[in-house]
This record gives structure tokens, C-alpha cells and sequence, in this order.
């Protein structure tokens, strides 16, 4: 099932969560000198116009980014991530919005190497030509579930992997899960993320209880939510499962969770930082 396209979503309230935990994982796992492997299983076009006609067809990322474009944050991590955005746009204005593989790219090092998967015929020639120029960086028109595993363990032997389905499939839940576990024996030590949808929360405690199941260690969880669960229409939160984060990841969100519920979410909403498993 291919008709998903995030160009309809860019910037909403899930991309700035999402977004916001990729930035200040890639932070500290580039800190070090050695080489570096990032993997996007689903990687979409990979960088947005606002004023385009399927962005304009939502403007979801009114109910995002735009609200934080003017923001000043007591907390620097947030004020990273909308220092990044600008940096994507000139003239102060909010014109453009980068997908993960952008964000990615802006701190992958010539040292690193990139992996970004993408199967939409469209928006697969669209991720081409965006990562185009950098011979460290691989696109590839496959199915990114398979294509990960096929990468572990990497050569640099460190490895940052963001697992982001658009859930069209209700088995997506699952194969989340089983690709993680598959990918986890093969190399243990890599540092996961996993992005997820909550429209309907019986399947998001499934994966949770899946994951927790697994027998891996070191996993938490943030979630935002711009309101309260409901069975009435559909996405109302969304969040990041992050296996092997570093140290100093939850101490963070659990500092700019509360601002960002304050900031995109009505009187319902809230937030979640949790540790699911311990080290």
C-alpha cells in the first residue's frame, strides 16, 4: 500500500516531536570521532515546501512548527530544534520544513555513512534528488524493514536507526516489533527509534508490551499528545520509543515535554517520559 505521502503532515505537532528526539540523539552520538551509520527505514521525500498544495491542503504545520517559529525556550534543546528549522529557511520566514532525512543529514559527518529507504514511486524520486551530492549517502527503493536488518551490524560498528512506518497497514504494529527484535540480535548496541501513531491505544500498549517482552533493556518512551485518546477521529498523540538512548536523552524530554504540551495541545492533552525497561 503505497498512498501515504508526509508531504500532507510536515511539521505537524508528531514532526516536532519526532524530529526534536532525532536532533538530540544525532547530537550525542556524533560527539565521538568514529564513523557513524544512520539508517531511515522510511524516509518519505525528505524535505517539504509549506507553501505547496498538499501542505496547504492540512496545514497541519500550523498547529506545529508555526507555533513555536517565534518561540524562546527556557530549555536549549528546543531551541535547537527551531534554530535547525531556520536554518532550513532564509529570511525568517517559515517556508520549508526538512523530513528526517535532511535533519539526518545535517549532522551525518564525512565520516559517516546514510541509509534512507523509501518505496513511494514519487516520493522516492523526491528523496533522490534532495540527498543527491554526497557519495556517503545511499537512497534506495526498498523496503526499509528488510533492507535494515540487511545492514546489521554495520561496519563503523555503531549504528543510529529511526523506524518510522506510516502505519497504513494495521500489521505495521507488529512488524515494528519483530523487525526491532530481529535487528536487536544482530547488533545489540545500536541506539533505535521508533515513531508511532496513536489512533487507536490498544495497539500502541501491544507494542509497548511486545517490546517489553523482547528482552531487550534500556528502552524509554515520550509521547505527546495534543489531546485526549479518543475513538471518535483519528491521530490525537504520538511518540518515540527509543532503545540504547543516551544518557542524558530523558532528562531532557522530560524538561520540554511539559512546553511542548502547554504550546501545541488543547486543555486534554499530555505528555508521557518513561522508562519501559531499565538499563
Amino acid at each position: 500500500m503505497l498512498s501515504y505521502r508526509h508531504s500532507f503532515h510536515a511539521g505537524n505537532p508528531a514532526d516536532v516531536l519526532k524530529h526534536l528526539v532525532l536532533a538530540e540523539v544525532l547530537k550525542y552520538q556524533t560527539i565521538k570521532d568514529k564513523p557513524l551509520d544512520y539508517v531511515d527505514t522510511h524516509s518519505g521525500a525528505g524535505f517539504f515546501e509549506l507553501a505547496g498544495s498538499d501542505a496547504q491542503k492540512t496545514q497541519e504545520y500550523l498547529d506545529g512548527i508555526a507555533k513555536l517559529w517565534q518561540h524562546n525556550s527556557e530549555h536549549d534543546a528546543l531551541n535547537e530544534y527551531i534554530e535547525l528549522i531556520k536554518s532550513f529557511n532564509s529570511h525568517g520566514n517559515l517556508d520549508f520544513y526538512p523530513g528526517s532525512p535532511k535533519i539526518a543529514e545535517h549532522f551525518l559527518r564525512r565520516q559517516d555513512n546514510g541509509w534512507f529507504f523509501e518505496l513511494h514511486p514519487r516520493d522516492l524520486q523526491l528523496l533522490q534528488d534532495n540527498m543527491k551530492g554526497k557519495r556517503s549517502i545511499r537512497v534506495r527503493g526498498e523496503n526499509g524493514f528488510q533492507g535494515l536488518v540487511g545492514l546489521l551490524p554495520p561496519a563503523s560498528r555503531r549504528a543510529c536507526v529511526l523506524i518510522d512506518p506510516p502505519y497504513e497497514i494495521k500489521n505495521d504494529y507488529d512488524t515494528v516489533v519483530n523487525t526491532l527484535v530481529k535487528a536487536h540480535k544482530r547488533f545489540a548496541t545500536g541506539t533505535y527509534m521508533i515513531w508511532y501513531p496513536v489512533v487507536d491505544r490498544e495497539r500502541i500498549d501491544r507494542m509497548e508490551a511486545g517490546l517489553i517482552a523482547s528482552g531487550m533493556r534500556n528502552i524509554q518512551l515520550f509521547e505527546l499528545a495534543t489531546e485526549a485518546d479518543t475513538e471518535v477521529h483519528g491521530m490525537t498523540a504520538s511518540g518515540m520509543i527509543v532503545i540504547n538512548p543516551p544518557w542524558k536523552l530523558k532528562q531532557t524530554m522530560d524538561a520540554v515535554l511539559p512546553e511542548l504540551v502547554s504550546l501545541l495541545s488543547d486543555s486534554s492533552g499530555f505528555y508521557r517520559s518513561e522508562q519501559l525497561v531499565e538499563e
